[in-house]
């Protein structure tokens, strides 16, 4: 999977160039397609639905990209959105559905049994559907730990959660799947 790209100050400074900014998202759409493809992807399980997510994500980016002043790293920036459109979307398929958020870990992890786009073996299913079990946020932030790589001071950053919140949230997360893995044998 992909883990996050590292941040390009000449690309930030053609962002805020209204000379040059149109070429330089293209840019962005380019580097940050896959890392938030996947982040979305890992959230909402559907491969249909992340790529609508995906697009939602850089319309918004796009929308107020006059308003990325460069306080956080265009990363957190951009990963801040496509998270906050997975949150919007798995409640508001919650409230259509009108099922509670245990039903909804149940129907993701239905999802991805049925899930014709899984490259991989029955221990990466497994993993998939463990993961699909936690409570949103710990899925979260193992997804973003576990598959990205990503530092605790940047999920906070995307989060808005201390660090010490998402250390106790991963941790959490990881026992919680072991248990599920020691069910399951």
């Amino acid at each position: 999977m992909a883990s996050l790209p590292a941040e390009n100050p000449e690309l930030i400074e053609r962002l805020r160039d209204p000379a040059t900014v149109a070429a330089a998202f293209a840019d962005v759409i380019d580097i940050y397609t896959e890392p938030l493809y996947w982040q979305i992807r890992r959230m909402v399980q559907s491969h249909d639905d992340t790529n609508d997510l995906l697009q939602n994500t850089f319309m918004k980016a796009w929308q107020s990209i006059e308003n990325f002043r460069g306080d956080a790293r265009l990363s957190t920036w951009l990963y801040k959105i496509a998270i906050n459109e997975a949150i919007t979307f798995l409640a508001r398929e919650r409230r259509r559905a009108n099922i509670s958020i245990d039903d909804q870990e149940s129907a993701l992890v239905a999802t991805i049994a049925a899930d014709e786009y899984v490259d991989g073996n029955d221990l990466a299913v497994k993993l998939r559907q463990a993961v699909a079990q936690l409570p949103e946020k710990q899925r979260l932030v193992f997804n973003m730990k576990y598959y990205d790589d990503m530092k605790y001071e940047d999920m906070s950053s995307i989060l808005g959660t201390s660090v010490g919140a998402l250390k106790a949230s991963y941790h959490l997360a990881v026992k919680k799947i072991e248990n599920i893995f020691k069910i399951s044998d």
